[in-house]
C-alpha cells in the first residue's frame, strides 16, 4: 500500500526558499576579493539568486546546461550555487589549483556554456578560454568599477548582469533526480573524473550533516567554512547552513593564519571546518601572538588525517572541541564525523585521544563495510582492517561519461581506503591502498607513522612513503618538514618513535625537507614525493 503523502520533489531551491522565509535576517558575511567585508541576510541572498536565475535565462541557459565557476568562498559564489541549481542547470565548480590543461579538460568534458571567475583567477581562464569548445562567455565576479583588463573579449560584469534583472522569479519544479552540481576529483593521476550530484542527494546530504552529532547547525550557530566551495561543494556547508538558518562566514581569498583568525574572532564564529594545512597556520599564529578564540566551540578537520598532536593542541591549549572527519567527493562528501559518545567523554585524556584520532561514525545515509581482498566481509571489531566500502542515497554510482563504472555488482562503492571499524561504529582509516607500505608480507600504515612523528615538538609536518627493498619489498622512509627554527636529526626522531610504534615499523631513514608538494585540496601529494625519491637508496641496501 502506498502512503498518502504529497509527492513534493527535494530541490536545492527549496533550501534557499526556506532559509529566506524563516531565517531571512541570518547573515552571510564575506571577505571580498577586493578586500572589503560584505554582509547581508538570507532573504537578500534569495532575491539576488532569483535575479541571477533571470539573467541566466536571458543568456539562454536551460534545464541541464552546465555553468562553471572558478571562485573563492564569497557571497557571489553562494548566489551561483543556488541560482544555477535552482533553475535546473548544473553548477560546475572547478579547482583553480589544478593545471590549466586540466581546467580545459573539465570545461570541455562538462560542456560548460559560461564560467564565473573571481578576478584572482582571470589569468588562468585567459589561458584556456579560447580553446574551450562550448564556452560562450566569461563572467567576472565583481562590480563595474573593479572590472579588470583582459585578453578575453566581451567579459561580462557579474553585478551588471544581476542588477539588470527582476527579483521576481518562480523556481521551477522538476524531477528531484535532476543533476544539481558537478565536481571533479582532484586528478592526481590521469584526468579528473566528474561526480554529478542530484538535487535529491544534495538535500538529503544537507539534512544528514546538519544533525547534532555531525555539524550541529542551527540559527544559534555561526560557521566559517575554510574548505573551498570548489572542493566537494564546501562539504555541503552552504546548503546545510541556509536550511538551518546558521550564520555563514566566507573567508574569501585570505587563508593565512592572521586572516583566518580575524574572521573567526570578529564574527564570533562558533564552528569552522577545513583541512589540516590551514589549522597548522592558525595554530602557529595564535601561539606566536598569544591569542585565543573565545567564541569558537568546535572545529571539523578533514581532507586528510588530523594528527594526534593537532587534536590535543586545539582541545588542551585553546579549549576547542575537535571533530575529526572523513569523506570523498564521491560521497557529497561527508562520510564520517567523530563525536564522542556520552560514556566516552569522561575517559582519561589519552584514551579519549585514541578515539578522537579515528575518523568517526557515519551519519545517517552512509553505510560502511570492510572486506578482504577477495570481497569477503570482515568483522567490525576494531582489530581487523580491510578495504572500506560505502553505499547510500548521496554516494555516486559512477562518473560523468562513465556511468556505473565504479559501482560494484552488489551496490557498494570502493573508497580505495584501508580501514578498521570498531563495535561502536567508529571507523579509522589505516591508509590509502596506494600509500600503505607492504613490508615482508605485512602492512605498515603511513598515516599512523606520520601521526606519531608529528608528536615530536620539532616536527611541523611528516610524510611516509615506501622505498623499494630487495628483501622486504618495501620499507618506510620518513620525510619531515621541521618546525620553524628547528632541525631535528635522524637519531633524535628514531629515538622518539622507538617506544611508540612496533620495532619493524621504524623508518629505515629520515630525511628533512623544506616543504611538501600540496595538492588542490590541501593534501600532501605523495605521488610526487614517490617520484622525487624513486631512486633513493636506503642505508645498508
Amino acid at each position: 500500500m502506498r502512503g498518502l503523502m504529497m509527492d513534493t520533489p527535494l530541490l536545492v531551491s527549496s533550501l534557499l526558499r526556506h532559509g529566506a522565509a524563516i531565517y531571512g535576517d541570518s547573515e552571510v558575511v564575506s571577505r571580498t576579493v577586493e578586500g572589503a567585508i560584505h554582509r547581508y541576510g538570507y532573504a537578500e541572498a534569495h532575491r539576488r539568486s532569483q535575479q541571477l536565475a533571470n539573467a541566466l535565462t536571458r543568456l539562454g541557459i536551460k534545464l541541464g546546461d552546465r555553468v562553471g565557476t572558478i571562485a573563492w568562498n564569497t557571497y557571489r559564489h553562494f548566489e551561483i550555487y543556488f541560482g544555477v541549481s535552482g533553475m535546473g542547470a548544473v553548477c560546475h565548480t572547478m579547482n583553480p589549483r589544478l593545471h590549466p590543461t586540466q581546467i580545459l579538460y573539465m570545461l570541455d568534458h562538462a560542456d560548460d556554456r559560461y564560467v564565473f571567475v573571481d578576478k584572482t583567477f582571470l589569468p588562468l581562464i585567459e589561458q584556456v578560454a579560447g580553446q574551450a569548445k562550448t564556452l560562450e562567455g566569461v563572467i567576472v565576479l565583481t562590480d563595474r568599477a573593479s572590472m579588470p583588463e583582459s585578453t578575453i573579449e566581451n567579459l561580462i560584469c557579474y553585478e551588471d548582469l544581476v542588477c539588470a534583472e527582476s527579483e521576481s522569479y518562480d523556481w521551477p519544479e522538476f524531477d528531484e533526480w535532476t543533476a544539481s552540481s558537478l565536481c571533479y576529483t582532484s586528478g592526481t593521476t590521469g584526468n579528473p573524473k566528474g561526480v554529478l550530484y542530484s538535487n535529491r542527494a544534495t538535500v538529503l546530504h544537507s539534512l544528514s550533516v546538519a544533525m547534532p552529532n555531525v555539524l550541529n547547525l542551527s540559527d544559534n550557530e555561526c560557521i566559517l567554512p575554510i574548505v573551498p566551495m570548489f572542493h566537494a561543494n564546501a562539504w555541503g556547508i552552504p546548503y546545510a547552513a541556509v536550511m538551518t538558518g546558521t550564520k555563514l562566514v566566507m573567508p574569501g581569498a585570505r587563508l593565512d593564519g592572521e586572516g583566518v583568525y580575524e574572521m573567526l574572532n570578529d564574527e564570533r564564529v562558533t564552528f569552522t571546518a577545513g583541512v589540516p594545512t590551514v589549522w597548522i597556520m592558525l595554530l602557529a599564529y595564535m601561539r606566536e601572538q598569544g591569542k585565543k578564540l573565545d567564541h569558537l566551540q568546535r572545529i571539523v578537520i578533514g581532507g586528510s588525517a588530523a594528527s594526534r598532536s593537532m587534536i590535543q593542541a586545539f582541545e588542551e591549549e585553546f579549549e576547542v572541541e575537535v571533530r575529526h572527519g572523513w569523506g570523498m567527493t564521491e560521497m557529497s562528501p561527508v562520510g564520517a564525523i567523530n563525536t564522542l559518545a556520552p560514556p566516552m567523554r569522561d575517559l582519561p585524556a589519552e584514551e579519549k585521544l585514541d578515539i578522537q584520532s579515528k575518523q568517526g561514525r557515519p551519519p545517517y545515509g552512509v553505510e560502511m563495510m570492510i572486506t578482504d581482498d577477495k570481497g569477503n566481509p570482515l568483522p567490525h571489531d576494531g582489530e581487523a582492517y580491510g578495504e572500506l566500502k560505502v553505499k547510500g542515497p548521496f554516494i555516486c554510482s559512477g562518473y560523468l561519461g562513465l556511468e556505473n563504472s565504479e559501482a560494484h555488482e552488489d551496490g557498494w562503492f570502493d573508497t580505495n581506503d584501508v580501514a578498521s571499524i570498531d563495535p561502536q561504529g567508529y571507523m579509522q582509516i589505516v591508509d590509502r591502498k596506494k600509500d600503505i607500505i607492504k613490508s615482508g608480507g605485512e602492512w605498515i600504515s603511513s598515516i599512523d607513522l606520520e601521526d606519531t612523528a608529528m608528536g615530536h615538538p620539532d616536527v611541523l609536518q611528516a610524510a611516509v612513503i615506501g622505498i623499494a627493498h630487495p628483501k622486504w619489498d618495501e620499507r618506510p622512509l620518513l620525510l619531515i618538514v621541521p618546525a620553524e627554527g628547528k632541525r631535528p636529526d635522524k637519531d633524535d626522531i628514531l629515538g622518539y618513535l622507538e617506544d611508540k610504534v612496533a620495532k619493524w615499523w621504524l623508518p629505515d631513514d629520515v630525511v628533512v625537507v623544506d616543504s611538501f608538494p600540496i595538492g588542490g585540496t590541501g593534501k600532501v601529494l605523495k605521488n610526487e614525493l614517490r617520484e622525487q625519491f624513486k631512486d633513493y637508496t636506503l642505508p645498508g641496501v
